[in-house]
């Protein structure tokens, strides 16, 4: 419930006051101006910055490795455009923060540190892709055979 709180009546009274401390000291068309900057600049990064990301989640999927690190840049990457769009200083600095590489990195890595990957396998029969030492491609398909412990269970 706190988080709703400065999310929802917090943080819209702070971009205020800080929205009219700012137009009394450059006026009122240069704060609006500034504001419309901030996004067009963000949006640019956004689309920069989310190519890369993009780009190297194909690499590693291609090279056969999970881009765990960039799925969650990815959404650390929406986040701060959405905070971009929202009008005001204060959700742009933490919308750039979200953007910038060192500090998106910083917090992809934080975020996975507390992830859980859990799964559930449906099928016994698996597919295997690996490069070995010279970039040759190995593949191959194995089944498992051994037993569960329900199976095993089953049987006493």
């Amino acid at each position: 419930m706190p988080v709703f709180l400065f999310l929802f009546i917090i943080l819209p009274v702070a971009e205020l006051v800080v929205l009219i401390q700012v137009g009394s000291v450059i006026g009122a068309l240069n704060t609006v101006a500034l504001v419309f900057l901030t996004a067009i600049i963000g949006a640019w990064l956004l689309r920069q910055q989310g190519l890369a990301t993009l780009l190297r989640a194909n690499q590693r999927l291609n090279s056969g490795e999970l881009p765990a690190k960039e799925v969650a840049e990815g959404l650390i990457l929406a986040v701060g455009g959405a905070m971009l769009l929202a009008p005001g200083f204060i959700t742009d600095a933490f919308g750039f923060l979200c953007l910038l590489p060192g500090t998106r990195h910083w917090l992809a890595a934080q975020a996975l540190k507390r992830m859980t990957v859990a799964g559930q396998v449906h099928s016994r029969s698996f597919f295997y892709q690996a490069r070995d030492a010279n970039g040759d491609i190995i593949e191959g398909e194995y089944q498992d055979h051994t037993e569960s412990d329900r199976d095993r269970l089953g049987k006493k």
